[in-house]
């Protein structure tokens, strides 16, 4: 068993530090070295890990997480198949909580109900679906609570304060704070001041805020870190694992980055 999401946030509070989540195209170029990348970052100091399954039409991805999908499709990667890589990741590295990351159309069309007894099945702890309105997610979140697997929940810069107060009042897991408007990929500057944004949704949120997209390098981890929980590193570790680079480095500096005490 995982160490539950929950227990990851408080570990770091005790430990003066944010938490570090780090994302992983599943099947990007293969099954294979997507399990390794993924414990590539463990290894590094990743204290959560999201794992990416490939949609054809990824429409909050900018370019480097679209041509990840690209490639773990033209591999065969299916969701199916990242299921399995799910449960590899646990068997590997079983104190790290998974959480899985994509669209809702391969979720649909596997089965709501299929799909959420098999990622439980596999250990995942939690599920982001950057397209589902929670309008529309009582039947997911009423199949994802039967088998204990956290829908997370995700707000933007632009989110309305009803949006948000509907947002919240169904979180689970943590909140995802989308730091940019606009779609994934690390930027060359810091995201645009988050502040005020962050501080309100604090002081609603019943469960930590976590802060993604746009975040590239330590010292935009750090930054974005002043009013959340813990940040989230995805298209910075994709693009090095394009590039074939060595990820524990440059997943080390992203955590020591995250101390609250230097």
């Amino acid at each position: 068993m995982s160490a539950p999401i929950d227990e990851v946030f408080k570990r770091a509070r005790k430990e003066s530090r944010g938490v570090l989540i780090t994302y992983v195209m599943g099947g990007d170029p293969s099954l294979a070295d997507s399990l390794e990348a993924v414990l590539a970052c463990i290894r590094g100091g990743a204290d959560i890990v999201e794992l990416g399954f490939p949609f054809s039409d990824p429409i909050a991805d900018g370019p480097t997480i679209q041509r990840a999908a690209e490639r773990a499709l033209a591999a065969g990667t299916t969701l199916a198949k990242v299921l399995e890589l799910a449960r590899e990741v646990r068997l590997k590295a079983s104190e790290t909580p998974v959480v899985l990351m994509g669209y809702l159309n391969p979720v649909l069309a596997m089965g709501i109900e299929a799909f959420f007894s098999r990622a439980a099945a596999a250990g995942v702890d939690a599920v982001i679906l950057p397209d589902l309105p929670p309008e529309e997610a009582g039947p997911l979140r009423e199949q994802a609570s039967r088998v204990g697997v956290s829908i997370v929940s995700m707000l933007a810069p632009t989110s309305t304060p009803h949006r948000r107060e509907a947002v919240l009042a169904v979180a689970s897991g943590f909140t995802y704070f989308v730091a940019v408007t606009g779609v994934t990929g690390a930027r060359t500057a810091a995201p645009e001041d988050i502040s005020q944004h962050l501080q309100a949704i604090r002081a609603e949120s019943k469960v930590p805020v976590v802060v993604g997209f746009g975040i590239g390098t330590p010292d935009q981890a750090r930054a974005a870190l002043a009013h959340a929980d813990g940040v989230v590193v995805g298209s910075a570790i994709v693009d090095r694992i394009a590039k074939r680079e060595p990820l524990e480095p440059f997943i080390a500096s992203l955590r020591a980055a995250l101390s609250r005490s230097g």
